[in-house]
């Protein structure tokens, strides 16, 4: 009896092992998935912050064109409500979707604002704008980067809930798949390029 007691005893400490072995793991996969969302929130909100200043030093040029004006800050504003939203569900496949689409949304329209733009030599004689299309490429290029990594990152952790035995613990634990930033098309895998082509 007493044996039958102590393999049961053993049996219990070896899966209570496994168990804090694994779910450490799944902890750490998910901080650095949750960590490498958190860089491209950094990048997104400094987008967000350009986009105004942009709009307003170039509104006084492109007075014939008030409606694109237009729609970049309701796409803006759009997108900025929804990455708010999607802080509370990092990784959540329905918030972070309306969120990647309404970002993509909006770069297609900051394309549209730069193709107009080019039409202006003025507006890109002006120093101030300038400044922002050179502030809002480094901050492209940031989101390139961190969107890569970010993707590399869920890519691992989604790995490590679903290989066994990990994939015993994850559900019980509440480790649920995270969701990847989705392309819609591979022109949105290169960062947006705000062109100062022509500038006299």
């Amino acid at each position: 009896m007493a044996y039958i007691i102590l393999v049961i005893l053993i049996i219990l400490g070896v899966l209570c092992l496994l168990a804090t072995v694994i779910y450490n793991r799944l902890v750490k996969s998910a901080n650095e998935y949750k960590r490498s969302l958190a860089q491209i929130d950094v990048q997104l909100k400094r987008r967000y912050d350009l986009i105004p200043n942009l709009v307003e030093s170039a509104r006084g040029y492109l007075t014939h064109e008030s409606e694109t004006l237009e729609a970049v800050i309701k796409a803006r504003n759009v997108a900025s409500q929804l990455r708010q939203d999607s802080l509370g569900e990092p990784g959540g496949a329905e918030a972070f979707g309306r969120l990647m689409a309404a970002d993509s949304t909006l770069t297609g329209l900051l394309g549209r604002l730069m193709m107009v733009s080019e039409q202006y030599p003025q507006l890109k004689a002006d120093g101030t704008i300038a400044d922002l299309m050179v502030e809002l490429n480094n901050t492209e290029n940031q989101i390139s980067g961190a969107r890569s990594m970010y993707n590399n990152a869920v890519k691992d952790y989604n790995q490590t809930i679903e290989l066994f035995p990990n994939i015993l613990f994850s559900g019980l634990f509440g480790f649920k798949r995270a969701t990847s930033w989705a392309l819609q098309d591979q022109a949105e895998a290169a960062p947006v390029r705000f062109s100062l082509a022509n500038k006299p």
